[in-house]
């Protein structure tokens, strides 16, 4: 691989970076607002959709460091 192409991988790998980032704040505003729920809401469907939401997020930010795996790896060919 040249440099330029390397280059240009390691600017998408950073631009992963932010975004999973952004995930995760999202994630922990989740988590948050489901551990300060009210007793009385704790078995409702908004927590429920509180904790699929926060499941949905984890995957993607795992999804995202296997991303930008798979682009380090690249970059060292």
């Amino acid at each position: 691989m040249n440099n330029t192409r390397r280059k240009a991988l390691e600017e998408i790998s950073g631009k992963v970076e932010d975004l999973k980032a952004d995930l995760e704040s999202l994630r922990d505003e989740e988590q948050e607002y489901l551990d300060n729920m009210p007793e009385s809401l704790q078995s409702s469907e908004k927590a429920n959709n509180a904790e699929n939401a926060i499941s949905y997020l984890d995957d993607a930010i795992n999804s995202l460091e296997e991303v930008t795996g798979h682009i380090e790896e690249a970059t060292t060919l």
